[in-house]
């Protein structure tokens, strides 16, 4: 039973007919309440409004959604983000021995919550061995529970440390990306390569979809729409946008275009 729960979960986030669109709306707990985060509710209404496929939010945001859904619009999936990291906040890298990670909510709080996936972070490449056992052994232990009561997991697969100069390798999105499915994940999050040719290798390496994230706002909205083309041509079976989307002036408008340009996907040659 819980392995069709999964199967009907995924299907509400994977978008059949081409690439899918997750607004990821969980940086203040790593961020901080940055531009764009302060208006939880008005700002998930937006993310509605836009038909996303899914958002991603902490546990504490899942008190936001039923005032703002509307009733013209679908309701996306839920994703719940189960844990918090050093390795992801707002000062430059960090030494390997600063690196800390630790759960916020566990698989069953999200099903409560209402969620039809769940997020945690995979981070190798610190050096620091004792820490890149303990992030296996969490994603592991997540994979487990997930199994048990039916939820996809996602895992946001990321190459971070003091002497690692380009995160964003291919070599190393193949290697934490397989990692990561290796240990259970049904979705990988992670980083764009920058060129389509070269993310395609990482793709290829990997058994499970790949969902591209978008990092810092890429300035205007013509210049995400064509970081978005390179990502359809690569194959990834979508993207995870934050502030490329939650910093936009018209997000739903925003959201209208990226979607056009996602679901091409489906003419792209596999």
């Amino acid at each position: 039973m819980s392995q069709s729960g999964k199967s009907i979960r995924l299907r509400r986030l994977l978008h059949a007919e081409g690439g899918t669109l997750v607004v990821a709306f969980d940086h203040p707990l790593t961020h901080g309440p940055i531009p764009g985060t302060t208006n939880p509710a008005g700002q998930i209404a937006r993310f509605i409004e836009g038909k996303a496929d899914a958002i991603l939010l902490n546990l504490g945001n899942f008190r936001f959604v039923p005032d703002a859904a509307k009733a013209e619009f679908p309701l996306p999936g839920l994703i719940a983000r189960l844990d918090w990291s050093t390795a992801l906040g707002t000062a430059p890298i960090n030494p390997a021995s600063e690196f800390q990670s630790c759960l916020v909510g566990h698989p069953e709080d999200a099903v409560r919550a209402g969620a039809d996936a769940v997020i945690t972070f995979l981070v190798l490449g610190s050096g620091d061995a004792g820490f890149e056992k303990d992030e296996i052994q969490r994603v592991s232990a997540i994979a487990r529970e997930c199994e048990q009561v039916g939820l996809p997991l996602i895992v946001e697969s990321l190459a971070r440390g003091k002497s690692l100069h380009r995160p964003n390798d291919p070599e190393w999105l193949r290697l934490h990306s397989r990692v990561a499915a290796e240990l259970g994940a049904d979705v990988i999050k992670t980083e764009y390569t920058g060129d389509p040719r070269t993310m395609r290798t990482v793709i290829d390496a990997c058994p499970i979809p790949i969902l591209v994230l978008g990092g810092t706002r890429a300035g205007s909205d013509e210049d995400i729409l064509e970081v978005t083309r390179g990502i359809v041509a690569s194959g990834a079976a979508g993207v995870f946008f934050g502030r490329n989307v939650f910093q936009a002036e018209n997000i739903p408008g925003l959201m209208q275009r990226l979607r056009n340009v996602l679901r091409s996907r489906a003419q792209q040659p596999r």
